[in-house]
């Protein structure tokens, strides 16, 4: 059945995203916003795909949630403008919304995109993405797995990401809510709470689970980040950090 109510949640790595995905799952009223279009390919991508994700992304009130990023977006326009049978002519933003209803947008970001980066490499060297909250961190060694070049790489394809995001946001006209990774950490239950009230869902009552992960920042990460910025910045006149 298709949903009356849809939001995206449009991310960039370590952004917290994840965090937010469980924890507006647990409140039983925000949908189930998973990573929907991560599996499938999008040339493949039939209606019947699309009626499987409404209904396994949203709740008894008829409201679905979706995170994604930039990554393959005008892929994932184009299979939604085919299997809709829309007309031509129609501008990104409203496709998306034909797919998914009367659909508000969030945009997580992160104001320090060293850390940012170096937490994704350091996530794809060690295999840990998320640590369950109450559980033992990975015990592999990973303090040479430096790497200036990686790094380097990520700080600028996070930008990119978060680039394409909004400028399939400015197209639409769409001002979304903005969560700030940095806030959110401090501020957990708070902020989902304002995100229900942005999607206009009532959160008498509603209760939300303890964060299901624990930070996984680490001194081999801090270390990386000071490395880093130092090593980017080498030779510059005027040092921005």
């Amino acid at each position: 059945m298709k949903p009356t109510n849809s939001y995206t949640i449009w991310f960039s790595q370590r952004t917290g995203s994840t965090l937010l995905y469980k924890a507006l799952e647990s409140t039983g009223v925000a949908g189930v916003p998973g990573e929907w279009l991560t599996e499938p390919n999008p040339e493949t991508f039939s209606i019947q795909y699309l009626r499987k994700i409404w209904e396994d992304g949203t709740t008894a009130n008829g409201v679905f949630g979706l995170k994604t990023s930039s990554f393959k977006l005008d892929d994932w326009i184009q299979a939604f403008h085919r299997e809709l049978q829309l007309p031509e002519g129609l501008s990104r933003p409203r496709i998306w919304a034909e797919a998914f209803p009367n659909c508000k947008h969030i945009f997580m970001t992160r104001r320090n995109k060293v850390r940012l980066a170096v937490s994704w490499w350091r996530a794809i060297v060690s295999g840990e993405w998320h640590r369950v909250h109450g559980t033992s961190p990975h015990q592999e060694d990973i303090a040479d797995q430096y790497n200036f070049d990686a790094i380097n790489h990520l700080l600028v394809e996070c930008t990119l990401r978060e680039a394409g995001v909004a400028a399939f946001l400015s197209e639409g006209h769409i001002v979304p809510m903005t969560i700030v990774y940095e806030d959110f950490i401090e501020r957990y239950e708070e902020t989902v709470i304002q995100v229900l009230q942005f999607l206009n869902i009532p959160t008498n009552g509603v209760q939300v689970a303890a964060p299901f992960f624990d930070p996984i920042a680490d001194d081999i990460a801090e270390s990386w980040v000071q490395r880093f910025r130092k090593e980017r910045q080498a030779n510059w006149e005027n040092l921005a950090w």
